[in-house]
């Protein structure tokens, strides 16, 4: 079939709540994508920030292909090796103590309030307590996740939400502690701000929010699903502040492609919140997402990512920054590591990216006027300046 056929086949049978670009993407070789005529893109999307590892990863591959043929699946009922060992891995990287799979990123946040409000109820035995979440976030879609996502744009046709949430203004700490009441149980943030534009969290904010927690035992929730596996040049990003959550969610990267996600708890709050029946998936944790999980963790570790992204992001810097300098349309660059934005004026992000995609480049939006650059963790300088020159000739 072609391209097209394909594309009319989608929207024939699947529900149209993707705008989707006009191509079918059919496989990939390191940062590279190519589609179903043989065209080549290069991908500084990596899936929004998934595909860490880059594409046709042998050894990945071949992990997955090993436990296809021992076992799929088995259920929460049973013990599964790979399991055992991906819990192991991330909660050596973390330095957290327990580990719940979960199949998304938005299952993982939903699994992360339950336990702060379990948290709670084992405390007092209250059922009215609140959640702090940040203007212009993004947690996800379920109605839980949506409720704790500073957007209305994304809210409002499916009101009502679950109740108890108050919203804080990013990167303003007093903003937080006037919305701190004595029903108070967990601020939710991530500590990069991904959809709402690529915003870091300022270093004396985050340090301010672990203090006020500590101060009044509020749950600190950080969402690491797009901003962590390395993309910031540590395991996640929060580990560069030097401040601990109570509860962290991770999903993306996490699988590189297979769908998996889990929300990692410290001790005092594992050993206070869920026990057997409050919580629980058929899929999450199942053998062949958790091959994948620990797959992840060795090749991270084989090929030193942490090092090669902490080398690697200041040219990337460095190039954005020379294009925002001599571009009319480009007015400022902001992230940390190989999560970037580019605020883009007068031509539209979607203009920018529709024009990238003809000229072979993989490039995504982020809020109203951001191009958001979050590419296989694997890029090279060459990439690099490969990326750089076909930007320019968008812009």
């Amino acid at each position: 079939m072609s391209m097209q056929e394909y594309m009319d086949k989608a929207e024939r049978y699947v529900l149209h709540t993707y705008n989707r670009f006009p191509v079918v993407l059919e496989r990939g070789e390191g940062v590279y994508l190519y589609d179903t005529e043989g065209r080549r893109y290069l991908d500084f999307a990596a899936g929004i920030a998934v595909f860490a590892l880059g594409y046709k990863n042998e050894v990945f591959n071949r992990a997955l292909k090993n436990q296809i043929d021992k076992v799929i699946h088995t259920s929460n009922l049973y013990y599964n090796v790979p399991m055992a060992m991906a819990a192991e891995k991330l909660a050596a990287a973390s330095g957290m103590d327990k580990v719940f799979f979960t199949n998304s990123g938005t299952e993982a946040v939903e699994g992360a309030i339950k336990a702060a409000r379990k948290y709670a109820w084992m405390k007092d035995g209250g059922t009215d307590h609140e959640i702090i979440a940040m203007k212009n976030s993004f947690h996800g879609r379920s109605l839980g996740a949506l409720s704790v996502t500073g957007n209305t744009h994304y809210q409002e046709p499916f009101k009502p939400l679950i109740g108890g949430i108050r919203f804080a203004d990013f990167n303003d700490l007093e903003s937080v502690r006037s919305r701190v009441t004595d029903r108070t149980c967990a601020v939710i943030l991530e500590t990069v701000q991904g959809e709402g534009g690529i915003y870091p969290a300022d270093p004396a904010f985050l340090q301010g929010m672990r203090e006020l927690c500590d101060e009044r035992d509020i749950l600190l929730i950080l969402d690491e699903i797009q901003c962590g596996m390395g993309r910031t040049g540590e395991w996640f990003a929060w580990q560069g502040y030097g401040v601990k959550p109570d509860i962290m969610t991770t999903a993306k990267a996490l699988g590189c492609g297979v769908p998996v996600g889990a929300f990692v708890l410290n001790k005092k709050t594992a050993e206070a919140s869920l026990v057997p029946g409050d919580h629980g998936t058929t899929y999450g944790g199942n053998p062949l997402a958790c091959a994948a999980v620990s797959a992840v963790f060795d090749q991270y570790e084989k090929k030193n990512l942490l090092e090669h992204v902490r080398e690697i992001a200041p040219y990337l810097e460095k190039r954005l920054d020379e294009l925002t300098e001599n571009s009319e349309f480009v007015t400022a660059r902001r992230g940390k590591g190989l999560m970037q934005g580019l605020v883009i004026r007068e031509k539209t992000v979607g203009q920018v990216v529709n024009e990238a995609l003809s000229a072979g480049l993989l490039v995504i939006s982020a809020g109203s006027d951001v191009l958001r650059l979050v590419p296989p963790l694997v890029i090279t300088e060459e990439n690099v300046d490969e990326m750089i020159e076909i930007l320019q000739k968008c812009l």
